[in-house]
């Protein structure tokens, strides 16, 4: 979902991107060297030694965002998705004359989250409420950001909460404004999400690039398959499904709901639904993978396997089914 992401930002005339990553960034960094040569960005890593938190990388990476422009600069938590307007935030940013513009998005049961209360008219923030018990607001902090540099001098290189210790300060200035996201969002850091987003994001592109999406007597709906894939006679794939480079798809495979990574292998008749299949895995003749099943990385499900919900973590041999959720350590 990141590239999704980069590509945003490509599109508005960005010319680098920053990682802030505090585990492996090698693994983020090899995926991403490709793509730094199609998309013709920049894409640097700011690693963090110690959690920093959601503010303290900004100050970690102070070096990288200041240019000396006095450009604002984004910020983009990587595991949100949406339709990333980040063209009308500038216009907004720029038209309000604020330090600072966060995202907000409409929920329907606002007592779940932190709220955000801002002036309708203008988008000024006012406050933010954590779980409110009674209704003052249905808007959320959608993770996407437009900070002008000074607001790097409110933060300090030490675990900080840009939500709860920076925004807040801003707004007491009367300088913290918020735009209500257009269109869909949904927060993918748990699986089930991860899911509820994939979908959303096929209809996005259902909508606004629907060439980009597969089709064909084997295909059901919204359907995402890599050019370097290679699909079987005889399939039945979609709704809700992508396929990542390099996969292979034998005869008679069924597909719905799923999200099936670079470079996975599903065999002849296995029947994958609700679930992620991890980089390099493969999928045996006639298995059955289901109910928010995760396979990490190179994980191998042997023929006529059945699992419900497992989740097995990277590098191992599945020779028996998974009857019920569990982790596969």
């Amino acid at each position: 979902m990141i590239l999704h992401q980069i590509e945003a930002l490509k599109a508005i005339g960005v010319t680098e991107v920053v990682l802030a990553i505090n585990y492996q960034p090698e693994v983020m960094m090899n995926f991403l060297k490709d793509f730094e040569t199609k998309l013709e960005i920049k894409i640097t890593c700011s690693q963090e030694t110690e959690p920093l938190g959601t503010a303290g990388p900004l100050a970690l990476a102070r070096d990288k965002l200041i240019d000396g422009s006095g450009e604002p600069f984004f910020v983009l938590n990587s595991d949100v998705i949406s339709e990333y307007p980040l063209k009308q935030m500038m216009e907004f940013h720029k038209v309000h004359g604020g330090e600072a513009s966060i995202m907000v998005t409409k929920v329907d049961e606002p007592s779940k989250y932190g709220v955000v209360v801002m002036e309708e008219s203008t988008g000024k923030v006012e406050k933010f409420v954590e779980k409110p018990k009674i209704f003052v607001g249905n808007k959320i902090n959608a993770g996407i950001y437009l900070l002008n540099p000074s607001v790097l001098d409110k933060i300090e290189l030490k675990p900080t909460s840009i939500e709860k210790e920076v925004f807040p300060k801003i707004a007491a200035e009367d300088k913290l404004y918020a735009m209500v996201l257009p269109g869909f969002w949904m927060d993918i850091g748990q699986p089930r999400d991860y899911i509820t987003g994939l979908r959303l994001y096929l209809e996005s592109l259902r909508k606004k690039s629907s060439s980009k999406l597969a089709n064909g007597p084997h295909i059901v709906g919204n359907v995402l398959v890599d050019e370097t894939a290679k699909i079987g006679e005889g399939c039945l794939i979609g709704p809700d499904v992508a396929i990542g480079p390099g996969c292979i798809v034998e005869s008679g495979v069924r597909l719905s709901r799923c999200s099936v990574m670079r470079g996975v292998r599903i065999k002849k008749h296995a029947c994958i639904s609700s679930s992620i299949i991890g980089w390099h895995s493969t999928v045996g003749q006639w298995a059955r993978v289901e109910n928010l099943t995760i396979l990490g990385e190179d994980v191998h499900v042997c023929d006529e396997i059945y699992s419900n919900g497992g989740v097995v973590l990277p590098h191992k041999e599945i020779k028996s089914s998974i009857l019920k959720p569990e982790i596969v350590m």
